[in-house]
């Protein structure tokens, strides 16, 4: 273990979370900070120990009705502040994010568990989502001009209004960037209601947006518990939409809870995601792709390859070198810059992780690797990579989301046999094929029932291209033009050439 490396990151860490220990973290409303107003609180762990890093405002109604109009009120101005500006803007705002991007990096990597060689790229991820759409502000507006006959039609897009953010625990700072960035492009303003487990990065972005001259109340950050704080927010008749990622059931909840304010809604949720392996594939890079698309980030990512389906003549040597694969791979301390799987984010999770071990063996799948919890000195979230085989679709492990390092493998027989295999499920967001035969990867990309498909590919992200699901596992699309789509309103003006002959009533003698 790089002790001496550890060491100094702990050592600069402390200095970052000395302001979270002295008093309860609260929200950032209409430009500054709020202690809250329902007088109480919740405890924030570190999964490293699950010891208490400090105490969270635990939000309520009122806190949100309190962001909510103030980001009604800024939303006239902002709207009007023009495209040109909010470009320069969002630039100072990624300016921002990359100079504080080591300070981010720590503490979300001790506040989540996910190892720090993954959390330094996430900040750098983030300043790219703000810098995509601030080139993107200036013409987020622009449609199409359609003439017809004796009318010019054209069409112009308008921002939608205040908008709620909830974001989830795994990738906290970039995934909130990857919606706020566009909302604010758009020209919308936004209340952003962060995970209760990993809420420490959420307060960062807000300062970092204010310090670059983010006007009041243009994005507002509540803490508190899903079903208090974020209940309040998807029912509150300001906000306009509302922009979720995590888990597919509570995307119900929230679809329900809108519903009497015909909120419109973006989901980005759950998935058992299948990687196809053909025996003609480049195997050692199908294996890369492979361990690393479900054992980083600690397998608690939507995009995850958790269903390993491997043709019948490869399928045994194949599995034998994924087992060895997360056999060798090294858990540990979040901070120290070898460890490549870190703890899961909370006890909860962890349980729930770990119940799969069990559910696994009494229905008949073989445990080749991992199936154990592997706690460090004694403390906290860990499990070992965990793999599978010999399972059937059949099986818990095969149709629910773990959500944790852990591959589901199953054998095929053919491309048909594939095809069905990866359907069969009620979730729908990612597929991956590997096969050097062109022919059948494009059969395949357009027979796979989920919004993105990579072939001979791990997710290799285009920001400019979609990113969602089908079935359970999400409605709309992120990424480029399809982000503006949800946030703005389309809107046809039609101007007539007065050469058209005007119908009329009453003019008869």
């Amino acid at each position: 273990m790089t002790v001496t490396k550890l060491d100094n990151n702990l050592t600069e860490l402390a200095q970052h979370l000395a302001r979270f220990r002295d008093h309860p973290l609260g929200h950032f409303i209409d430009g500054r900070a709020d202690a809250g107003r329902s007088g109480r609180d919740f405890d924030n762990l570190t999964p490293i120990d699950n010891s208490v890093i400090g105490r969270v405002a635990a939000g309520d109604a009122a806190d949100i009705d309190a962001a909510a109009q103030a980001a009604a009120a800024a939303f006239p101005a902002w709207r009007a502040f023009g495209g040109d500006a909010r470009r320069a803007l969002l630039h100072r705002i990624a300016d921002g994010i990359e100079a504080r991007g080591r300070e981010i990096a720590l503490i979300e990597s001790y506040d989540t568990g996910q190892p720090l060689r993954f959390m330094s790229k996430a900040a750098l991820r983030a300043a790219e989502n703000f810098r995509f759409f601030a080139d993107r502000a200036p013409t987020a507006c622009e449609g199409r001009s359609m003439p017809a006959g004796d009318h010019v039609n054209y069409s112009l897009r308008q921002p939608i209004g205040p908008v709620g953010v909830i974001t989830p625990w795994n990738t906290p700072f970039m995934l909130s960037t990857w919606k706020i960035a566009p909302a604010l492009a758009a020209g919308c303003t936004v209340v952003h209601k962060p995970a209760e487990w990993s809420p420490l990065s959420a307060m960062l972005l807000a300062e970092i947006c204010h310090d670059a001259g983010l006007p009041p109340g243009v994005l507002n950050t509540v803490n508190g518990i899903g079903e208090q704080a974020g209940r309040a927010l998807t029912e509150h008749p300001a906000i306009k939409a509302i922009a979720f990622v995590g888990e597919s059931s509570t995307g119900s909840h929230i679809m329900r809870q809108g519903a009497a304010t015909l909120k419109r809604v973006h989901f980005e949720l759950g998935g058992k995601n299948p990687v196809i392996v053909f025996a003609d594939a480049d195997l050692e890079r199908a294996l890369d792709a492979v361990t690393f698309m479900i054992y980083s980030l600690n397998g608690e990512r939507c995009t995850s390859s958790s269903r390993l389906l491997v043709e019948q003549s490869i399928y045994d040597a194949f599995v034998a070198r994924v087992a060895e694969r997360a056999g060798r791979i090294r858990v540990g301390h979040p901070l120290d810059p070898a460890t490549e799987v870190g703890p899961l984010i909370h006890p909860r999770h962890f349980d729930k992780v770990c119940g799969y071990f069990d559910a696994a063996r009494e229905e008949g799948a073989r445990i080749a690797a991992g199936g154990v919890p592997c706690a460090l000195d004694g403390k906290g979230n860990f499990v070992a990579p965990t793999l599978f085989a010999d399972a059937d679709n059949s099986m818990r492990v095969a149709r629910e989301e773990i959500f944790g390092p852990v591959l589901t493998a199953i054998p095929f027989a053919d491309e048909a046999e594939a095809v069905a295999l990866a359907n069969d499920t009620e979730y729908g967001l990612t597929g991956y094929v590997w096969t050097r035969d062109g022919g059948r990867g494009q059969r395949i990309a357009l027979a796979l029932e989920a919004g993105m498909i990579w072939v001979n590919s791990e997710n290799n992200r285009h920001l400019p291209a979609p990113f969602g699901g089908m079935k359970m596992s999400g409605i709309g699309r992120d990424g480029g033009d399809y982000s503006f789509e949800f946030y703005m309103e389309t809107k046809n003006v039609c101007v007539a050439l007065d050469t058209h002959g005007v119908p009329s009533l009453g003019k008869h003698e």
